[in-house]
């Protein structure tokens, strides 16, 4: 298998060695921003109870929250796929955006001009420090690969996702794909 390197835009698959981990068991992240002092990534996969209209009270409109990682938990970010209609949103790749003008963003989903399929929101986000995100890739706690959907994995991104990504990378994950979330419990 061909190891790619961390860069914004790609997704980061957590290994099946990583069940310990509560924040990251069985998580695909998108990598938004990945430079010499860190990495900053939103878990695709791991839908919240919560609805956007639960916590921000100016919102009519019941968008499902996810969990985007460990870090600030108690802010809300998002990502989208509407540069055009949301100003000042910093592009990660391949048609995705992170934040922007959020004012805006609420006016537009009231008036139903943004729907669920193309924004994302979170509760924190996934973060590493300096050169720490290399350190696990070097042990091997996840995978590296190319974001092949593009803009379109706001849509594709469900809770089966990991799942799905185990099936596709083959080979020994194809066991893992089936395998109970906590294995002590099989």
């Amino acid at each position: 298998m061909i190891k790619l390197k961390p860069k914004k835009g790609k997704l980061l698959i957590a290994e099946p060695a990583l069940t310990g981990d509560v924040a990251f068991n069985r998580s695909v992240v998108l990598i938004a921003e990945h430079n010499d002092e860190g990495s900053v990534g939103f878990i695709l996969n791991k839908p919240l109870e919560y609805h956007i209209n639960d916590l921000v009270t100016e919102i009519f409109v019941p968008f499902r929250v996810y969990n985007g990682g460990p870090v600030e938990q108690d802010n809300l970010y998002f990502i989208h796929t509407v540069p055009h209609l949301i100003s000042d949103s910093i592009e990660i790749s391949d048609g995705i955006f992170w934040g922007g003008d959020f004012e805006k963003t609420i006016e537009l989903i009231n008036r139903k001009e943004i729907s669920e399929e193309d924004i994302r929101f979170f509760l924190g986000y996934s973060g590493w420090a300096s050169l720490q995100l290399d350190e696990e890739l070097s042990s091997n706690s996840w995978i590296v690969v190319k974001n092949e959907y593009q803009s379109e994995i706001i849509r594709k991104s469900t809770a089966a996702f990991w799942k799905e990504k185990m099936l596709q990378l083959g080979g020994d994950y194809l066991l893992w794909s089936n395998a109970p979330e906590n294995p002590s419990l099989n």
